[in-house]
């Protein structure tokens, strides 16, 4: 059943991916998600909590869930994070 599944959504999403809105907006969304894994497994390395990087970047525990989660951030608060993380911000255009 599971199988099943997930045929019919990998063919569900390669008709709606034909859409240039919906392609585009699945393709934000999935680098949207990306940056979240990246800022969890950075914190994670870091060994700090949410609470514990928040401190660190002068901002608060709920603006980096917020992030991990995937919602919108400024590119300032993202190297604000990093520069507390000991990172740099690197932005590519491929």
């Amino acid at each position: 059943r599971g199988v099943v599944k997930k045929w019919w959504i990998k063919n569900w999403l390669k008709k709606k991916k034909k859409d240039k809105d919906f392609a585009e907006a699945y393709d934000r969304e999935g680098r949207k998600l990306e940056t979240a894994v990246a800022l969890y497994h950075a914190r994670e390395e870091a060994g700090l909590t949410q609470a514990e990087l928040a401190q660190k970047a002068h901002t608060t525990q709920s603006t980096i869930a917020r992030i991990e989660r995937g919602d919108n951030v400024s590119f300032d608060k993202l190297d604000d994070i990093a520069r507390a993380l000991g990172k740099k911000l690197v932005v590519e255009f491929a």
